[in-house]
């Protein structure tokens, strides 16, 4: 994980890689949704599927966050 100061830094930065760009209250969401699991009784994994379904509920963009 790399950090920016902005999208426009992020862009300079970045040289033409495949790499997704997201916000910190996007990363602070996606941390939050991925981990309370991991407090409850009985924790499993996530499913790929479970993990996809996650990924596209944040609105990240599906060919870069794609598991499979």
């Amino acid at each position: 994980m790399r950090l920016f100061r902005s999208e426009e830094h992020a862009g300079r930065s970045r040289r033409g890689d495949s790499s997704q760009v997201i916000t910190l209250d996007q990363a602070a969401r996606l941390a939050r949704a991925w981990y309370v699991k991991k407090l409850a009784p009985g924790w499993r994994r996530h499913t790929v599927e479970e993990a996809e379904a996650l990924f596209a509920q944040l609105g990240f963009d599906k060919d870069f966050w794609r598991l499979r």
